[in-house]
């Protein structure tokens, strides 16, 4: 059973890791115009300094490996992996690095930071909404925050595509990230 805390934001300062058993690093992509596919990568670490009394003192920094890739269809999932996309073999990981937080309004935060996708590197912002925290029953803090934002899948390089023969293309520009995170304090 996990208990739920009242932990103030303050004592909530530290060092965590992603729990991957419990985090979900998710995307959604338009195909054909009509419908949309999602996928979600299986490994990943993560870690966050969060500063409680001071939440613009925060920090994140997230390894993807693209590989992982998973939309459930293992045709279209190597595919993902090819040049065509991903390029997971001269590419291995996706990398995010924060190069600032900003609260918002009540419990949403803003995460600015440099994401890289096949060697091109944009900065890219999140915004989150802190979910609560919790001590699960081995006694590990943990706190949840989930989030998303659009990109543009061109600025990464990920350029192939299909015209389709009514118009428009198989693959849609704008993908948006999906975020569903726990993550344990250290020590």
């Amino acid at each position: 059973m996990t208990t739920s805390t009242t932990t103030g934001l303050a004592e909530l300062t530290g060092d965590y890791v992603l729990d991957p058993a419990h985090t979900r690093i998710g995307f959604v992509a338009r195909h054909a115009m009509v419908t949309k596919v999602r996928g979600a990568f299986h490994r990943f670490e993560g870690t966050a300094r969060l500063d409680g009394a001071d939440p613009a003192r925060s920090t994140v920094q997230v390894v993807i490996k693209t590989e992982s890739i998973a939309t459930g269809v293992e045709q279209r999932d190597q595919h993902l992996r090819t040049n065509d996309f991903l390029d997971a073999p001269n590419f291995p990981d996706i990398t995010f690095r924060s190069t600032s937080v900003e609260p918002l309004s009540g419990e949403m935060y803003r995460v600015t930071g440099d994401l890289t996708v096949k060697d091109t590197t944009k900065p890219v912002s999140i915004d989150f909404e802190y979910t609560g925290n919790a001590v699960d029953p081995s006694g590990n803090l943990r706190v949840g925050l989930e989030g998303s934002t659009t990109i543009s899948r061109r600025e990464f390089g990920v350029t192939w595509n299909a015209a389709l023969e009514g118009g428009g293309v198989l693959v849609g520009d704008k993908v948006v990230l999906e975020f569903d995170i726990s993550a344990v304090k250290q020590g």
